[in-house]
């Protein structure tokens, strides 16, 4: 029988709405919606997690295509439902590189391969996930 690879993040309160993740390798995430905000929101991470997610398969098949990037962004727009839960109901990620030998087609490719099959967190928003919430106190 095989484990299950699992990944954990500590959420601390920091006041108003701003929370500080660590993850198990240490490394910091700001969390804030608060009106005086210092980080990115719960909603922006979100975005911002399938962004990177997608850019690091494109990055990888393109280099290994032998067609390796020179410059590359990723513009993500989410559009949110306008009652509660506000989840994302649309997400566009628009992939913009550039570079010797870089087509059209070889890019869609390896977009199409990282929302397809390779991103795990494309994947996670495309299935149903199931949440189970505990609670202590302290």
């Amino acid at each position: 029988m095989t484990s299950t690879p699992k990944k954990t993040l500590q959420v601390t309160w920091l006041g108003e709405q701003r929370y500080l993740g660590v993850s198990e390798s240490g490394h910091q995430l700001l969390i804030d919606n608060s009106a005086t905000k210092i980080g990115v929101s719960p909603m922006e991470a979100l975005l911002g997690a399938l962004a990177t997610c997608t850019a690091y398969d494109v990055v990888e098949v393109m280099k290994k295509r032998r067609t390796p990037l020179a410059s590359y962004r990723i513009e993500v727009e989410g559009t949110r439902a306008d009652t509660d839960p506000k989840r994302y109901t649309h997400i566009t990620v628009r992939h913009i590189a550039g570079g010797e030998g870089i087509s059209a087609e070889a890019l869609e490719r390896a977009a199409s391969l990282s929302h397809e099959k390779y991103c795990s967190v494309a994947a996670s928003l495309n299935s149903e996930i199931t949440v189970e919430t505990r609670v202590e106190t302290a």
